[in-house]
């Protein structure tokens, strides 16, 4: 959804860039500025995003392990 997002913002962005630059219009090439920048921010948060699902997703998998050796040493069984 993100990424459709991004492409709209671009299309959106290019097109009414184009279209203010060549009619000479400051309100359309602005509002394409806009728009790029507006795509440029959704990528940007988008990988922030990402960035910290990883995160998450590793601390997870290592409170995982703690639990399971933690379970293992209660249990009487072998450290490790």
């Amino acid at each position: 959804m993100t990424i459709i997002a991004v492409g709209f913002f671009l299309l959106d962005g290019v097109l009414l860039l184009l279209a203010g630059l060549w009619g000479r219009a400051l309100v359309p090439a602005a509002g394409g500025l806009l728009c790029l920048a507006a795509a440029a921010g959704v990528w940007l948060f988008w990988r922030h995003h990402q960035r910290q699902v990883a995160e998450l997703t590793a601390a997870r998998r290592a409170v995982r392990a703690e639990v399971e050796a933690l379970r293992e040493l209660v249990r009487g069984g072998p450290p490790g």
